[in-house]
């Protein structure tokens, strides 16, 4: 019998496993990004998981964390149609569990989040060179919009 992936928001209880995946994921983008400090922190994950405006949510299989990402509620640009939009970040899947849809289901469960609050679009951000993230948020509907550019001084 195979066993159900189930998505759930973040505990405090999760932390440790969530410190974990952030350094992975700076370890995965401090390739892309000459400017990351040597040990940086990303991720307030208290405040991600008390705050009303923003929904942590973990991917668990058998008890065991294998992935999160978060939305948080974001005023747009005055520019844009939409008031407000959902931020999506903090996407991490373990590396043995990539492939399986694991970060589909997360999405799934930030747009639903994000749906009942009223919000009309996600946006995120994701370095120009990383191919395979570019890949799985483009399979989860997610389309190319800007290049950000920088170059020191």
């Amino acid at each position: 019998m195979a066993s159900l992936i189930i998505v759930r928001p973040a505990t405090t209880a999760d932390i440790p496993t969530l410190l974990r995946f952030e350094q992975s994921v700076i370890a995965a983008e401090r390739p892309f990004d000459p400017t990351l400090k040597e040990n940086p922190v990303y991720y307030d994950l208290p405040a991600l998981i008390a705050s009303p405006d923003t929904q942590l949510l973990v991917a668990e299989l058998d008890g065991a964390i294998i992935g999160s990402g978060y939305a948080r509620i974001e005023k747009a640009n005055p520019m844009y149609k939409h008031s407000h939009h959902a931020y999506i970040g903090f996407m991490y899947v373990d590396p043995g569990h990539r492939g399986k849809g694991i970060n589909q289901l997360i999405i799934d469960g930030l747009r639903q989040w994000a749906h009942g609050r009223g919000i009309t679009e996600l946006r995120l951000e994701v370095y120009y060179d990383n191919e395979a993230a570019i890949r799985a948020y483009e399979k989860a509907g997610f389309t190319r919009l800007w290049i950000q550019m920088r170059t020191p001084v």
